[in-house]
């Protein structure tokens, strides 16, 4: 027996802390698609205050303090709701960094990932605040927070007391041969690596601002090849005093638009191969399922983000459901991986046998 079976208050820590890191993504985009991610001028606090001011002395000392930002209250909670929740997922993955060094059998590598990843996104919170809403740091600011969800699940998929993939006397699929399963783990870390990239260009579209600027479908109106600016994907912009609602011409937020629904497009295909590879596997079908599931949902939500412009409720979920596939993908090439080697494992084992034998 694996020693985290035996350990389920570490298990439940993390189950607590995925959950919670959900929470603070779709707050980080509700935040985002509000227009509060200014709403305090100043970090971690707001306008000099641990909470958002209220009374009219603190008032009148937060428009004293920073006079050419006026005080926005809903925006101002928006943010600081979302610090608030963002720095408990802090504290609660930096306990499971100090609880996996302090017990042997723990992971020990996942966890130090985590604790770096969510020290350097806090610091891109800070920067997104401190550079005003510089695009590429506020898309790293949401490649990190994907990151640490990422990271987050497969520290729960490493530690949970029973196996996932052996429930009801399920085994690896050891009846599929070592080749096949390698070739099949390829295209699902293939497909993995094309879905974080359009995470990204998702990040890039919404940072400066280009998500609406297209409302015609499939392809963007209007001449977009040949008005497609390069320029657009420079992630080091000139310097501007706010970023704020976007500094780009619409050249080239159409060009970013566009990118990101080509991208769109080969995501969905490579993913759609894997599923049906995964779906001819009877043993695989669930992986297949939950990838058709969420990419068909992520797909309506894009569509439905085009055609209704943006509503924000929507949008929300689009960058969840995102997230939603990119975990699916994770799950399933930890599977395949956790397969290749038991089955290269099981194969090594019967040559020996039949050496020795």
């Amino acid at each position: 027996m694996h020693k985290t079976q035996k350990d389920k208050p570490f298990y439940f820590l993390v189950t607590g802390a995925f959950i919670l890191s959900l929470f603070v993504v779709g707050l980080g985009a509700y935040t985002r698609l509000t227009d509060a991610g200014l709403g305090c001028p100043d970090w971690p606090g707001c306008y000099g205050f641990l909470s958002v001011p209220q009374t009219q002395a603190e008032l009148q000392t937060a428009q004293a303090a920073y006079p050419e930002t006026p005080i926005e209250p809903i925006k101002a909670w928006n943010e600081m709701i979302h610090r608030y929740i963002a720095g408990s997922l802090g504290l609660l993955i930096l306990a499971i960094a100090v609880m996996a060094w302090c017990r042997e059998g723990r992971p020990k590598l996942l966890p130090s990932l985590l604790l770096m990843a969510v020290c350097f996104q806090a610091l891109l919170g800070m920067w997104t605040v401190t550079m005003q809403l510089m695009p590429v740091v506020v898309m790293g600011h949401l490649l990190g927070g994907f990151t640490t969800v990422s990271l987050l699940w497969l520290l729960r998929l490493r530690i949970q007391p029973k196996p996932l993939f052996y429930h009801h006397g399920f085994t690896p699929n050891l009846s599929l041969s070592p080749k096949y399963l390698i070739s099949l783990r390829t295209l699902a870390i293939a497909a993995l690596l094309i879905v974080i990239g359009q995470i990204a260009l998702g990040g890039w579209t919404a940072a400066n601002y280009a998500a609406v600027v297209c409302t015609q479908l499939p392809i963007c109106e209007g001449d977009w090849q040949g008005d497609f600016q390069a320029s657009a994907f420079e992630l080091i912009q000139p310097p501007h005093s706010s970023y704020e609602y976007g500094v780009l011409d619409y050249a080239q937020r159409v060009s970013i638009h566009v990118a990101h629904r080509i991208g769109a497009m080969i995501a969905s295909v490579s993913v759609l191969m894997l599923a049906v590879l995964l779906w001819l596997k009877p043993p695989l079908r669930c992986y297949s399922l939950w990838l058709i599931a969420f990419l068909s949902l992520q797909v309506t939500l894009g569509v439905i983000n085009v055609v209704a412009s943006l509503p924000l409720s929507v949008a929300v979920t689009h960058n969840l459901v995102g997230l939603l596939l990119l975990i699916a993908l994770v799950t399933t090439c930890y599977r395949l991986v956790c397969d290749c080697r038991c089955s290269l494992e099981m194969k090594y084992f019967a040559s020996e046998s039949s050496t020795h034998g």
